[in-house]
């Protein structure tokens, strides 16, 4: 597909599907809820027809299967794997949710979010900060703090931690390049973050009535399921397995070749999660109130946004001959090249809104695409679209994909979630002085 051939027209698709999901909820939860996978369904086809009508059938059936196959199944996999098996590990004992507990909560989990994805962090200490926390009358800050610092900024480290990471090591980014590089800022926005939310959450804790004793508050603490630790663990080997054992090997599949090392980190990722469905005792899920609303949700909504973005893309690169035109000229600096400052805030304001695994993917072809490249000469290039795609997608409900899977879980718990809009806005007065320090620092 040329995209200097395609007009603007191409991507009302995937602005609608993202409209959509930021729009419709507000009007109606509950149809949203009961109707997201026809929205996603509709929106896909409103591009997959028009495309085989101009195009014909074949290029149709030739991008879809290349969008679904090299970007979309290997997304859903791994976020469906860690899902899965962080799922299956109950934490038992509940300690009082005081300021000082909370912010190491927090702490733990942010580091543990580069290790075993922002999903099966947030999945694993959800729960028990909720538990702790069940007889303070204020509650959501501290769901709101825990999508900024577990479910995105701490995984920035790794392309297990974040999806966007995950889908530059899809392209041949190095497993480690993010902790390299990332690491000095990550450890500077994590730290003010935590001493933020320590403030606010001791001010809110001292107009509350005494919490406990600090003492566990119901039954020993013990961990259950901890075998799916080592199910964890796997899952990391199997990522990193898939970018070490390159054996050369394409097996052609409706005509787009996959890697044999992508096939077989996909079927190992799913044998896993089907392992820790079987070794996990039901109860444990239960006490979890795990169910799989959350990530069914993500891949019908993905499903459709991996179809719609390929246009997208294709505009990007045919640069100052496609449609999107404007938006190179946006990030392009007085000597034509892209601004690294510029890239920041346009692919971090696009990754809060549109979601941040297709933004990366799309300024990642917009920078050139090419993995090599981006980690030496352009590294800083590379740097700006990781950061803004990781910390900006803590924003929005939207930005990330635990962010869903966490408001969802706090609302089930009876915590009163802000609206999409509210949301924004305490999100970004945390956040955006620490961004606007990160660009006048690095870039």
């Amino acid at each position: 597909m040329n995209g200097a051939q395609l007009s603007f027209a191409w991507a009302i698709p995937f602005a609608g599907l993202l409209l959509s999901i930021a729009v419709v909820p507000l009007f109606s939860a509950s149809f949203w809820h009961h109707h997201y996978g026809k929205f996603s369904l509709a929106w896909a086809l409103a591009l997959i027809l028009p495309l085989a009508y101009v195009f014909g059938p074949a290029a149709a059936w030739h991008e879809v299967v290349h969008a679904v196959l090299l970007e979309y199944i290997p997304f859903v996999t791994v976020l469906f794997a860690l899902y899965t098996i962080a799922g299956g590990i109950c934490i038992h004992g509940r300690v009082a949710g005081t300021p000082l507990r909370n912010t190491a909560l927090l702490a733990v989990g942010a580091a543990l979010a580069s290790l075993m994805g922002t999903t099966g962090a947030s999945m694993l200490l959800i729960r028990p900060l909720l538990a702790g926390n069940e007889g303070r009358m204020h509650r959501r800050h501290a769901v709101i703090f825990f999508i900024l610092l577990v479910g995105n900024v701490g995984g920035a480290l790794s392309p297990l931690g974040d999806p966007p990471l995950f889908i530059g090591y899809l392209k041949g980014v190095d497993f480690f390049w993010s902790t390299r590089a990332l690491l000095a800022p990550t450890a500077v926005v994590c730290a003010v973050l935590l001493l933020a939310f320590y403030v606010l959450d001791s001010s809110f804790a001292r107009r509350e009535a005494p919490h406990g004793d600090g003492e566990v508050v119901r039954g020993p603490f013990r961990i259950e399921g901890a075998v799916n630790l080592l199910l964890l663990l796997g899952v990391v080997s199997d990522v990193l397995m898939s970018g070490v054992w390159k054996p050369g090997v394409d097996l052609t599949i409706f005509g787009t070749p996959v890697a044999l090392q992508a096939i077989a980190r996909e079927a190992l990722l799913i044998a896993l999660a089907l392992v820790s469905l079987r070794v996990t005792p039901r109860a444990v899920r239960e006490h979890n109130a795990f169910h799989w609303g959350p990530i069914v949700e993500v891949a019908k909504l993905f499903a459709g946004i991996f179809i719609t973005i390929v246009p997208v893309i294709a505009m990007l690169q045919a640069g100052r001959d496609g449609a999107l035109a404007p938006i190179v000229q946006i990030v392009s600096g007085p000597d034509g090249r892209p601004s690294e400052r510029a890239i920041f805030w346009t692919c971090g304001i696009l990754s809060a809104f549109l979601d941040n695994a297709p933004t990366y993917l799309v300024f990642f072809n917009l920078a050139g695409g090419n993995a090599r490249a981006l980690m030496g000469e352009s590294a800083l290039m590379l740097t700006a679209i990781s950061m803004s795609a990781v910390y900006f997608g803590a924003l929005t409900y939207i930005g990330n994909a635990p962010n869903f899977m966490i408001k969802a879980i706090a609302e089930d718990r009876g915590v009163a979630m802000p609206s999409f809009f509210a949301y924004i806005g305490y999100a970004a007065l945390a956040l955006a002085p620490l961004l606007v320090a990160i660009s006048l620092v690095m870039f």
